[in-house]
């Protein structure tokens, strides 16, 4: 796939290469990756740079002991490497993998360093977006220590719940996502969430058919009733 190829797709992307030096534009190499695709792994020398022209990816942290945990979930258009390199770090501190398939335009390290050091224009929007991922870092991070994790899962089933009942003529979403996927997405222990799947199936706030989660209008709205009580009764310990 040619660059102009990849701009006629994504003609957005056109912002961000505006002030790009075409000696840069002629040593770029464009990718498409399928999902799946690791990008990068942990703890791997990172000697490029990549501007991510459509597809999603998930930021993920794997742990000796087997564990993973994902970080974010991030969409186009996105970056590669950057924090590892504006922190002058070697190796990557995560992993990177395709969620679905992408196209990724990546050039050398040095010419990255390079680029951003005579285009403002392109510094402040990759400055932008490390800013973005650090704010909804710090602003969830929280949660996760904090509010009990009948908490957690139900605010994720009604991010993913919601906005598909709105489109579907159907009395319930299925929400496609494995044990693990969950574990993942989640960060809290299969068998806590196991136990918490019980937990909220008891109280009707969710069903199980077919081995996945399900949620109807009602029980959505329950969820998010239910959302508002635990926010509340935080509030109160907290005084």
């Amino acid at each position: 796939m040619t660059l102009d190829e990849v701009l006629k797709k994504v003609p957005a992307l056109k912002d961000y290469l505006r002030h790009m030096p075409e000696e840069y534009k002629n040593r770029m190499n464009i990718k498409v990756h399928p999902p799946g695709y690791i990008i990068h792994q942990k703890d791997s020398p990172l000697d490029y740079f990549g501007i991510v022209a459509s597809g999603e990816h998930r930021v993920i942290n794997e742990f000796e002991n087997g564990n993973i945990f994902m970080i974010e979930k991030n969409e186009p258009i996105d970056f590669i490497g950057e924090v590892t390199i504006l922190a002058g770090m070697p190796k990557t501190s995560v992993t990177i993998e395709t969620i679905s398939e992408s196209i990724i335009l990546y050039i050398s390290r040095a010419d990255f360093e390079a680029w951003i050091a005579q285009d403002i224009h392109f510094l402040r929007l990759v400055s932008a977006k490390v800013a973005l991922k650090l704010y909804r870092s710090s602003y969830n991070r929280g949660a996760k220590l904090f509010y009990p994790p009948q908490f957690l899962l139900l605010d994720y089933l009604i991010s993913y719940v919601e906005p598909l009942l709105s489109h579907t003529k159907e009395p319930f979403i299925t929400v496609k996502k494995t044990r693990n996927d969950l574990y993942e997405e989640i960060g809290i222990s299969v068998k806590t969430l196991n136990r918490t799947i019980s937990k909220l199936k008891d109280e009707g706030l969710i069903n199980i058919y077919k081995g996945k989660i399900t949620m109807s209008q009602h029980q959505l709205d329950t969820a998010k009733q239910r959302i508002v009580y635990y926010r509340q009764m935080s509030v109160k310990s907290s005084e």
